[in-house]
């Protein structure tokens, strides 16, 4: 099984993103093929044999990795998985693409892993990046509804059948976009808590588009892939989430205009999913109502 991998960089972290690749390099079994894209930055110097894109501008994280896929031929084909990584990421195992390799032979049906992130120097996996809602053990591995951006393996051909990242969202729920549609073409997600990428812990609000982009992207989201009865209920109860966790007054203002700009401008192709997709993902314990 051919395994290649994604690596989006601004290219203000050359050391880290050297590091990521030596971990990258040491991986047991046939050679990962990498390619590193620079989001709108020029590129420092790589191992040789790595694939490089370099962008003109910053296309956003999900259009920037849709860059990396294509990279590998239409959907990504030259390959049958891609691992897509932090640039400042390190991979702590030398068997996670043997892992990889094993499980989706393993499982026909299987579609997209999910690795299980821990700071470095504390060896710590904050809640947010357990993806499901009984969060509270991460070494607990599972079946689940969606995956994290920075640290994932997915079969290529999840992307030739359903598409690639939302180029428009830019940053944040690109990934339950994606997601919910392979969920809703068959596929299975999977969190392995085997499968380890060091990061350092950081608050995803450190970006200054945070509070808008979540809030916009969490409206698009559901108008281009929930049932029309679900949209209202999923939105108003993350709306009532946001206002119990009682955000400061400036941030507030910005998610309440970036989720107004959710319902006001063009969100992409709807294509609602069926309601045995919704039954699925109640069964998995994250019903898309919240």
């Amino acid at each position: 099984m051919r395994v290649g991998a994604v690596v989006l960089t601004m290219g203000n972290r050359p050391d880290e993103l050297r590091a990521l690749l030596d971990s990258v390099a040491k991986q047991n079994g046939e050679r990962v093929e990498i390619v590193v894209v620079g989001n709108g930055s020029p590129l420092p110097e790589l191992p040789e044999g790595v694939r490089t894109v370099e962008l003109p501008e910053n296309l956003g994280i999900p259009a920037g990795r849709n860059v990396g896929i294509e990279a590998f031929g239409p959907g990504g084909s030259e390959v049958d998985v891609l691992l897509f990584l932090d640039d400042d990421g390190l991979l702590a195992r030398e068997d996670t693409a043997e892992l990889c390799r094993e499980a989706f032979a393993a499982d026909p049906e299987l579609g997209i892993i999910s690795f299980r992130i821990a700071d470095p120097d504390t060896g710590e996996t904050q809640r947010r990046h357990v993806p499901r809602l009984r969060a509270s053990d991460p070494m607990r591995s599972s079946r689940v509804t969606t995956f994290l951006g920075g640290a994932n393996a997915v079969r290529t051909t999840v992307f030739q059948e359903v598409g690639g990242l939302p180029d428009d969202f830019f940053y944040a729920h690109e990934e339950t976009d994606l997601a919910w549609r392979a969920l809703n073409a068959g596929w299975l997600i999977d969190y392995r808590s085997d499968m380890l990428l060091l990061h350092p812990t950081m608050a995803p609000s450190r970006h200054a588009v945070y509070h808008r982009m979540v809030a916009r992207n969490r409206v698009w989201l559901a108008r281009r892939n929930l049932p029309a009865v679900l949209v209202p209920v999923y939105l108003g109860v993350w709306f009532l989430l946001t206002l119990a966790r009682r955000p400061s007054w400036p941030a507030l203002r910005v998610w309440l205009a970036g989720f107004k700009e959710g319902w006001t401008s063009p969100c992409g192709d709807r294509r609602p999913m069926k309601w045995a997709t919704v039954w699925r993902l109640t069964r998995l314990g994250r019903p898309p109502v919240i």
